[in-house]
């Protein structure tokens, strides 16, 4: 679905490149994450897919068609929410509705759907400061479901929570990924965070980044925590923290 091809990027006024020659595909439907040190490129990368930086060269490919002659073919979800303050969740969710010049019985019949699939239909009518952290990030998850993208580009959405709360999204991510079979790119720091959630794991150990280290994650879905605990799944941890950590000769 999604294709790097020979990528070469520098931002002006670096001295050496981002990337060199980067090459990766990602199949329809994949949980993939990314992993790296701070400053890796990894939202670099997601700069490139989404068209809001342009490599030196090489082309960025989805359905085997360059990015710049496509709209709409993907959705990003930050760190922070980003919600409008001034809004209601309803209204907020609605945004890339009203973008793409949607009528009023569409959006307000989609917003509903959306709202109850992720639990928030009773707060509607609520603001933003009304709601959890936990449910701000539900919220703006329904909202960049509801761009209509096929490809979902998830930048550390659960960093900021607590322990819990970041544990309860994060199979309800996986649970989501399943029922809308969307293909989703996760950038995290958390090595335990991409293990649960994802099919394979990117690693970026090096810059100018020239490749990603492929890593496929031994297990199944659904998914419980227990599953964390087999002997297979803490090696490969243990592995990927070294790594990130430089202590590994590779």
């Amino acid at each position: 679905m999604l294709e790097f091809k020979d990528v070469t990027f520098e931002y002006s006024g670096y001295d050496c490149n981002m990337m060199d020659k980067l090459s990766f595909k990602v199949n329809d439907g994949e949980f993939i994450s990314i992993i790296g040190a701070s400053g890796c490129g990894k939202s670099t990368v997601f700069r490139l897919i989404n068209g809001l930086e342009k490599p030196q060269s090489g082309k960025v490919l989805v359905d085997g068609e360059d990015i710049t002659l496509k709209k709409n073919y993907s959705a990003y979800m930050p760190q922070k929410d980003l919600l409008y303050p001034w809004r209601t969740i309803e209204k907020n969710i609605c945004l890339p509705m009203e973008i793409q010049k949607k009528s009023k019985s569409e959006m307000a019949q989609r917003a509903e759907e959306m709202l109850k699939e992720v639990g928030l239909w009773e707060y509607r009518n609520k603001y933003p400061k009304d709601l959890s952290g936990g449910m701000k990030q539900r919220a703006s998850f329904a909202r960049t479901l509801l761009t209509g993208s096929e490809l979902l580009l998830l930048d550390e959405p659960f960093s900021a929570l607590d322990s819990l709360t970041k544990i309860s999204l994060q199979e309800w991510l996986v649970d989501e990924w399943q029922k809308h079979k969307k293909t989703i790119l996760f950038v995290t720091h958390d090595v335990e965070e991409a293990l649960f959630l994802s099919k394979k794991i990117f690693i970026i150990k090096d810059r100018p980044v020239t490749y990603f280290e492929e890593y496929e994650v031994p297990l199944s879905y659904p998914r419980t925590r227990e599953d964390m605990k087999r002997g297979d799944v803490t090696e490969i941890k243990e592995m990927l923290i070294n790594q990130l950590r430089g202590k590994v000769e590779l």
